[in-house]
This record gives structure tokens, C-alpha cells and sequence, in this order.
């Protein structure tokens, strides 16, 4: 089938990061396209002396192709369900697939599963898909029936949450959609701690899958502490560190939807000693003069663009700063930053900076990532987007 699309020739030595299986073709690597493509088609890349390297789905911008295969596309259901099986199978060997303690995880995490542009989360007996390309949008009926497929009609909910990250790219009047069903929340467990997730109204898919271990791990250092988590959300590192034996929590976001969601969560789970401030997390941490045995800094991304980084490194390095501030002598502090565009070691730079300025002795004690159900592709180091940081302060 890849012979019959619409060609992309590349320029002459441009075919090397392809040949390394690196699935993006920039702008500049291009020689020619055929005429009439446009955003979201399939099409065959060829290198300049006419070597077919693979099929992708082509886009306007600096990434002109995001590569599907570096093999012959077949297309169709069969294609398609083969990549969701092998997704599947790497889900169910990290234990996720019927675990009773842990009900959510993600299923199709883009180029880490082959998918690029294709984010799909599992909450229950639900699936939430949000495509950030239109070739993949272009697939989601499909998708939704591999979903039904793979899971032998056993999700309640599908559901399509493409409008936010596609915006102007879809028609004039395009809307969320209930592919299967029409419930919009679920009620998830994580390390047996339970969360109502709603996938309609919540930031993102509904819920922040990422931070699974990195939780767990806050918990296991929780028991007997106080301890600040800023920009709470619906409350996921609040319900671990009480889980853990944390004496008090105090959790602040500027979203009174959010802190609505953590009450609600915290409530749940029938847990004591949790206060939830609706306040901006800068002001706060300005005027409240308390300190913590533990600081968790978990903002949302503070440059989504290359052009954001210098203004973002300030936002981090400030937010860092008043974070050390803080921490008891003998406290930690988990700090993270989710910002792809900033990699480890300029967030790493950041931290250093925020620290010297902040006067105080710290130990690095973990450097962490996403969980192992959002793979990073070795082949494509951008994939790393979260990067954190668990920091011994004297």
C-alpha cells in the first residue's frame, strides 16, 4: 500500500535519522513533496536517491512527517490492532492489566508505543483517546474499534478528548465525543488509594498517570511528616502522602475546580489532617511563613515552545526558590518539571541555581521520570518529558 501514496523525497545524507528509526522528518530535511498533500495524509518517504524509508502522516509545521513504520503500512483494522496488541502486552507484563490495586494506566503513550500523536488512558472500564495530530484524529473511529476489539467489549466508555489539544486544526464546530457509552467519570484505584476521575471536565484525559511511582515513593518517605503539596490538582500526591502516615498535608491550587476535586477525593478515601487552599501557589508560598518536613513542587508546564524556555527557567529557578524555603533542616523536597522543551540537564541547571540562591545544603537522593507505562523511545530521547528531583535539604 505505501507505494501508491503521495511521495516525500528527502534531501541528499537527510535519510540518517530515519535509518536510526528517529520518527520525525523536519522541515529542512525535505527536498519535495507531491503535489496536493495535505495535514493528516499517509505518505511514503523517500530518501534522495529514491530509497523507500517508511510511512508517516504529514503535517504543517517544523515536524513536517511523524513516521508510523520504517516498514511496509499496510493499514486498515488489522494494522492498526497488531500495534495495540504489542502496547497491550507491555502493559500487562508491568502488572497493570486486571490489577485490583492500580485501575488506571496508559495504554498508548504516542512515539513510545509507535503511535505518534496518539495519547490513549484506561480508567476502569473506561478509555479516553486524545489525538495531538490529525492524522491520528483522522483514525480514531478505527482506534475505538481496536479499543473494542483488545478488550473483548469490556469498556463501558470511549471516549474521544481530541478539541484541546487539536484546537483551530478541527472544523468549525468539532466537540468531544462519547464513542461508546456516556458516563464521564470513573472511579479508579492507585496503590489501592481511590480517585474519582471525570475525563469530560478534568485537565488533560482526566488525571495524571505520569507520577504513578513517583506517589509511591513520596508515601514510602510520608509517615509522621507535615507536609506542602502545591499545585494539587485533584490531589494524587496529597492521598499518597496521608496514605503513608503523613501527620498533616496541606494542599493548595489556584483552580477551585481542582482543590474542589481533591476535597472530594480526600473525602473518598475517609482521610484526617488534610487542609485544601484555593490560592496562587506564588502567593503562598510568599506569605505563609510555616515550614515542612516535606515540599512537593509539581507545576504545570511553564514552557510548552522553544521560545518559552528562557522565561520558564526564571518560573522554575523563582518557584525553586521559595520551595527550599520551605523545607525543614532534615526535609525533602520533590520538585519536577514537566516542560519537554526543557531537558534534564537545563531543569537540573535550574534547581542548582534556585538552591545557591536559597542558601541552603542540598543532596540529590532521586532523579525521576515518568512511569513505565509512558515508554520513551531510545531512538527518540524527546519523549522524556518529566523530570524530577527528590532533594535531602540540611
Amino acid at each position: 500500500m505505501s507505494t501508491s501514496l503521495p511521495k516525500v523525497v528527502l534531501q541528499p545524507v537527510k535519510e540518517r535519522s530515519l535509518k536510526l528509526k528517529h520518527p520525525w522528518v523536519f522541515s529542512g530535511a525535505i527536498k519535495k513533496v507531491d503535489p496536493g498533500i495535505r495535514e493528516g495524509d499517509l505518505v511514503a518517504v523517500y530518501s534522495h536517491g529514491n530509497e523507500y524509508l517508511g510511512t508517516g502522516h504529514y503535517h504543517e509545521g517544523s515536524i513536517k512527517v511523524r513516521m508510523i513504520t520504517f516498514g511496509d503500512f499496510t493499514g486498515g483494522l488489522d494494522f492498526w490492532l497488531e500495534k495495540f496488541k504489542q502496547a497491550y502486552a507491555l502493559r500487562e507484563r508491568l502488572g497493570l492489566i486486571n490489577s485490583t490495586s492500580t485501575t488506571a494506566y496508559r495504554l498508548i503513550h504516542g512515539e513510545g508505543d509507535g503511535f505518534p500523536g496518539l495519547i490513549v488512558d484506561v480508567y476502569g472500564k473506561a478509555a479516553v483517546l486524545q489525538a495531538h495530530t490529525l492524522g491520528m484524529y483522522k483514525n480514531i473511529e478505527l482506534f475505538k474499534d481496536c479499543l473494542t476489539a483488545l478488550y473483548s467489549n469490556q469498556l463501558e466508555v470511549i471516549y474521544d478528548k481530541s478539541v484541546e489539544s487539536l484546537g483551530k486544526q478541527l472544523p468549525v464546530g468539532s466537540a468531544n465525543q462519547f464513542l461508546t457509552g456516556n458516563t464521564p467519570e470513573m472511579l479508579i484505584h492507585e496503590n489501592g488509594i481511590g480517585f474519582q476521575v471525570n475525563f469530560v471536565e478534568g485537565q488533560k484525559t482526566g488525571f495524571f498517570l505520569d507520577q504513578r511511582d513517583n506517589r509511591s515513593l513520596l508515601r514510602s518517605y510520608s509517615a509522621g511528616k507535615d507536609v506542602l503539596n502545591t499545585f494539587c490538582y485533584s490531589g494524587g500526591f496529597s492521598l499518597a502522602a496521608l496514605a503513608g502516615g503523613a501527620t498533616s498535608v496541606v494542599s493548595i491550587d489556584s483552580s477551585s475546580k481542582a482543590t474542589a476535586l481533591a476535597q472530594r477525593n480526600s473525602d473518598l478515601n475517609g482521610f484526617k489532617g488534610h487542609e485544601i487552599v484555593t490560592e496562587d501557589v506564588f502567593d503562598y508560598l510568599r506569605n505563609d511563613s510555616q515550614q515542612y518536613d516535606l515540599v512537593i513542587l509539581d507545576p504545570p508546564a511553564f514552557a510548552k515552545h522553544l521560545s518559552a524556555v528562557d522565561k520558564a527557567m526564571i518560573g522554575y529557578r523563582n518557584l525553586n526558590t521559595q520551595g527550599f524555603k520551605k523545607v525543614k533542616s532534615g526535609g525533602l523536597l520533590f520538585t519536577f518539571s514537566c516542560s519537554q522543551v526543557i531537558d534534564k540537564q537545563t531543569f537540573r541547571k535550574v534547581v542548582f541555581q534556585a538552591a545557591a540562591q536559597s542558601g541552603r545544603n542540598v543532596r540529590i537522593l532521586h532523579q525521576l521520570s515518568q512511569g513505565a507505562d509512558h515508554p520513551i523511545s531510545i531512538y527518540h530521547p524527546e519523549g522524556e518529558y518529566l523530570k524530577g528531583l527528590v532533594l535531602y535539604v540540611d
